[in-house]
């Protein structure tokens, strides 16, 4: 299938103005958050939810929550040196949807990315190095294309916990160049 151009689709945070009746993944727990749920859990300030629209339309969503990592439940190569906390910071992508009408386009990644972005710029006000998800075993391969991992005393649960490990993202995306020899 044909994927949908990203600059064709766009992400912004979801409002009472919305109208959600035509959204339908293929999950009725999903569709029901979006539709039943979403909004009052904004306005608890406990999640924060995103629609990705396209020619108009809504083709998916994502709501993410603040969460934590145990530090034990870490790849040794993730670990920050030095740490002296029980727990790192994370957030959470606690929902994402995509339309079953558009689903293997390319939605799905852009939400993640998406997701992706605003954690990254989340960290740079608070400190948050992980993204969690508690996958549905159906989703683990989509999240482990894009390089999360599993977090191994989770991996029989209904929903395996996986993580994504911003640094290194976050490292590609710094000057490689040091200002030092123009400052005066």
């Amino acid at each position: 299938m044909e994927q949908l151009p990203y600059n064709e689709l766009r992400i912004e945070p979801l409002t009472k103005r919305h109208e959600l009746i035509s959204f339908d993944s293929s999950n009725p727990e999903l569709n029901d958050f979006l539709k039943n749920d979403a909004l009052g859990y904004q306005d608890n300030m406990t999640s924060r939810t995103y629609l990705c629209f396209w020619d108009k339309g809504i083709v998916g969503y994502l709501t993410l929550v603040a969460d934590t990592l145990e530090v034990e439940a870490v790849d040794e190569s993730d670990k920050i040196d030095g740490y002296l906390y029980r727990k790192y910071p994370a957030i959470k992508i606690a929902k994402l949807a995509v339309d079953r009408r558009l689903e293997k386009r390319g939605v799905g990644r852009y939400i993640l990315l998406a997701a992706v972005g605003k954690a990254i710029s989340v960290s740079n006000d608070i400190g948050c190095r992980y993204i969690t998800v508690d996958s549905k075993p159906e989703s683990t391969g989509f999240y482990e294309k894009h390089n999360f991992k599993m977090v191994e005393k989770y991996r029989r649960g209904e929903f395996p916990k996986m993580y994504l490990n911003m640094y290194p993202i976050v490292a590609t995306m710094r000057a490689k160049e040091s200002l030092e020899e123009f400052e005066g």
